[in-house]
């Protein structure tokens, strides 16, 4: 295990090399980078949205819109084809999705339906099964009545289609805008993401974003004062609009359609040469131009009303006909509004409405604040972390701490070199493997150790350690990759950053720990040439320890099931606090900018706006607040009002730091989530350690990590902490965590049983625990080291996820001792314990082996 070729040496050396220079660009500014030459590596860690600020936006496609823009289409589709055949019809309407005509000489019902065949005929789509869809149906059963509706591969289809292209004009909208590398990408059938960094007025894009932007030009009926048709019924054809101004106008509009936005080819914000008012000009194409013209010189003198999303921006006098083909557009704009309508107008109108229903938004203030904790956070954690293994070790943690800093180095060049993003919880993740990364070395030096007061030479016990230790080292981070490519599956944003992070340092760990450690050992071995292993300042648990553990299990099985109840019917009775992640409504922080804030003022006005249950609390610093405002019964659309309320209250007087709004669809959504991660995780891991070892230890790593859950739970009920995405990706670490424990203990259980085959089993998990205690308390220390490091200094944003873990980390230490291990005895791993064995002391192991 000790010797390494020369090639296998360069190898090493090369990939700690590469990883250095891969992460090396993340210690300069991107203006230094600029200055060095191109052959030089300048690849930085892609920052997240919670670190460079930005907004995450989630569209959903409304598909009524659709049904209904289909049904309108079907009815002039009718109207049209039983026209031209000259068949004679009444009745004619839609509701639903069923569009309905009444033939009305029946003779002519089969020339009918070959007329309105078209409707019926498949319609090539190819990503569908058999390369075409039938959109429509025809229901014929009733005499002299015909009824089409659209199937649910046709909506499937129209959704389909509309998504593509309302991408396409979403990316065309967030271009414009001038932002830097947004991300625009499908989710699902019918969402759009969208991520833009470092913007600096997120409501600005919610309503470019939320905009069809159909532009529609139409003549003003004058037929009768608008008055009278509010009052009556409008003349057949024409319907009354509004218009934008406050109070709006009203006027009857022409159903007919004389020109649309899609004849559009250019629009640009300019200012009227007369009053110097902000417009927009406008040219159209060729067809637009014409039938503009046309319709321009058929109606010189009457009004034609330019209108936007069934809003009318204004109604001009047609004074002469306008041929060439362009315009101007005036209304009340501002500079920013009409620059705004022309980003709209270019870059095409949406097929359908699209609605927010989750918003993540980020200021840069907040950001740099979150990336000045997180350096705080990682600098304190790993200096602790490293000055305990030195105390621990001595000159062995010397050589492990040496490895420690190419495992940090090894994530961040790994994650520049895959351009993952880098999130706050990502940072956590990077401090939380520090204080796991040792983990490994700890399970190797205490093997060392073990085997060195066995009797064995020094080179013997460091060989005999690395090799005994590999397969521990190997199950234990198998459980915790399991629970962290489940999060990765299920998780969104901040959370998945955390997942990807600590994926790849439980991956760098094992290289580092048991590969790079082994080959600066055998170099220290080589050139020093020891007697002894090296001495440690601090014994922290001394050799030939012997607790009797199992001696007190009914005391620990106990207060671990009446823990676990009273965590349950705490749970079930006290609400516990749950954050918008999972029930929904808007979470707002923001920042005084003057003095402290004023609480029951933020209260006061902000109750007075009737946007629900309120909740304001100081958050951090005197002058940070967070607000929270329940889930609104009117949906999404509602929730976005509350953000424009709350921002119009109380921006004067703070900024806004960052804002979330979750829907009721996406709250439902990340709950049932949530339980199938943890469902998927434990089933994913009792089949691993079920392959791994016997039943009994399976489902005894089970019932501990449950018990594990339970307590956190728990934890979340009493303190009140908030429990979200990042409360759930706490967990299911926990999870990792509490079975990366438990192995070792039960390594070292099948290993002694193996080795004492009349062992009674009491004595024997005694012996064990006590064998692997060292190894337990010392990496329980160095993770809650670097997880205090971040619960003081990684900021309020993530507390609720670092408290979470700390408490965690204790309660899977503890279970793995007096849990699982007891759970063994329980399900008869060896028939024959009585319980006249379990009073033979540890120490008579091996007087019976064999």
């Amino acid at each position: 295990m000790l010797y390494f070729s020369r090639f296998k040496m360069i190898l090493i050396w090369l990939a700690v090399a590469a990883t250095v220079v891969l992460a090396a660009p993340n210690l300069f500014s991107a203006s230094t980078l600029a200055k060095l030459p191109d052959w030089v590596p300048k690849r930085q860690m892609t920052l997240g949205l919670d670190l460079q600020g930005g907004s995450h936006i989630l569209l959903r496609m409304d598909p009524n819109d659709l049904i209904k823009d289909r049904l309108e289409t079907t009815r002039d589709e009718i109207r049209t084809l039983l026209r031209d055949a000259k068949i004679g019809y009444t009745g004619l309407s839609g509701t639903g999705r069923t569009v309905q005509v009444r033939i009305t000489d029946p003779a002519q019902i089969e020339a009918a339906k070959t007329a309105l065949k078209p409707l019926t005929n498949p319609v090539a789509a190819g990503l569908f099964s058999g390369g075409s869809i039938q959109e429509m149906t025809l229901d014929d059963s009733e005499p002299g009545l015909l009824k089409f509706a659209v199937t649910d591969a046709g909506i499937k289809y129209r959704t389909s289609t509309a998504l593509t292209q309302a991408i396409q004009v979403v990316e065309r909208r967030v271009n414009e805008l001038g932002t830097t590398e947004p991300i625009v990408q499908r989710q699902g059938d019918d969402r759009i993401l969208v991520q833009v960094p470092g913007l600096q007025d997120p409501q600005r894009l919610k309503e470019i974003l939320g905009q069809t932007a159909k532009l529609t030009f139409q003549m003003v009926d004058q037929s009768m004062p608008v008055q009278d048709a509010l009052n009556g019924r409008p003349p057949p054809g024409s319907s009354v609009l509004y218009s934008q101004d406050d109070p709006p106008v009203p006027y009857l509009i022409e159903n007919r359609v004389i020109v649309s936005g899609e004849n559009l080819v250019d629009a640009q914000a300019t200012f009227n040469s007369q009053t110097n008012e902000p417009v927009v000009s406008f040219r159209f194409d060729s067809k637009g131009a014409q039938r503009f013209g046309q319709a321009t010189a058929q109606n010189v003198g009457k009004l034609f009303a330019i209108i936007l999303d069934n809003q009318v921006i204004s109604a001009p006098q047609i004074r002469e006909p306008i041929p060439g083909g362009t315009g101007q557009i005036s209304g009340n704009f501002t500079a920013e509004s009409a620059n705004d309508l022309a980003v709209l107008l270019r870059a095409g109108a949406l097929p359908a409405t699209l609605t927010v229903i989750e918003e993540r938004t980020v200021g840069p203030g907040l950001g740099q604040d979150s990336i000045h904790a997180g350096k705080v956070a990682g600098i304190i954690g790993s200096i602790l972390v490293v000055a305990f293994m030195f105390v621990a070790y001595g000159f062995l943690g010397f050589l492990a701490n040496i490895a420690l800093a190419v495992h940090v180095a090894m994530i961040v060049g790994l994650l520049s070199l895959l351009g993952a993003t880098l999130t706050l919880p990502g940072i956590a993740g990077i401090v939380l493997t520090i204080g796991m990364a040792v983990d490994s070395n700890v399970l190797i030096y205490e093997r060392i150790r073990e085997e060195r007061r066995a009797g064995r030479s020094v080179i013997q016990a460091i060989d005999t350690g690395f090799s005994k230790a590999l397969a521990t080292i190997v199950d234990s981070n198998v459980t915790s990759l399991i629970a962290t490519v489940v999060l990765f599956w299920l998780g969104t944003g901040p959370v998945k950053g955390f997942a990807v992070t600590y994926a790849i340092g439980i991956l760098t760990t094992v290289f580092t720990a048991f590969t790079f450690t082994r080959l600066l050992v055998s170099i220290w071995l080589r050139r020093a040439r020891p007697k002894e292993l090296p001495r440690a300042p601090v014994t922290f648990i001394p050799p030939g320890t012997k607790i009797p553990f199992m001696g007190i299990r009914r005391w620990t099985f106990t207060l671990s099931s009446v823990l676990s109840v009273l965590s349950v019917i705490g749970f079930m009775t006290i609400d516990i606090n749950y954050g918008i992640d999972f029930k929904g409504g808007s979470l707002i922080e923001v920042q005084s900018k003057a003095g402290n804030a004023d609480l029951a003022d933020i209260r006061g006005r902000l109750t007075e706006l009737n946007i629900g249950e309120v909740q304001v609390q100081q958050f951090g610093e005197p002058n940070d607040v967070l607000i929270r405002v329940g889930t609104q019964e009117g949906g999404e659309n509602a929730e976005q009002t509350v953000i424009d309320k709350v921002r119009g209250e109380l921006q004067d007087q703070y900024d806004f730091r960052r804002v979330e709004v979750v829907g009721p669809t996406v709250s439902g959504e990340l709950a049932k989530q949530g339980t199938i991660a943890m469902l998927v995780a434990l089933l994913g891991i009792l089949i691993y350690v079920w392959f791994r070892f016997e039943w009994q230890f399976a489902v005894g790593a089970i019932v501990a990590t449950v018990h594990d859950v339970v307590m956190t739970i728990g934890f979340f009920v009493i303190t009140g902490l908030e429990f979200n995405q990042s409360s759930l990706a706490a967990i299911l670490t926990i999870i990792g965590y509490s079975l990366n424990d438990t192995i070792v203990v039960y390594d070292r259980v099948r290993e002694d049983l193996r080795k004492y085959k009349r062992m009674p089993l009491p004595q024997l998990l005694n012996n064990a625990i006590n064998e692997t205690l060292s190894r337990t308390t010392l990496t329980s220390v160095t993770t809650i080291l670097a997880l205090l490091a971040l619960v003081l200094f990684g900021g309020e944003v993530i507390r609720s996820f670092t408290m979470a873990m700390l408490f965690g980390v204790v309660f899977g230490t503890y279970s793995s001792i007096f849990i699982a291990a007891p759970l063994l005895i329980l399900f008869k791993l060896r028939p024959q314990a009585t319980a006249s064995d379990e009073e033979k002391p540890v120490g008579d192991g091996k007087a019976i082996a064999t």
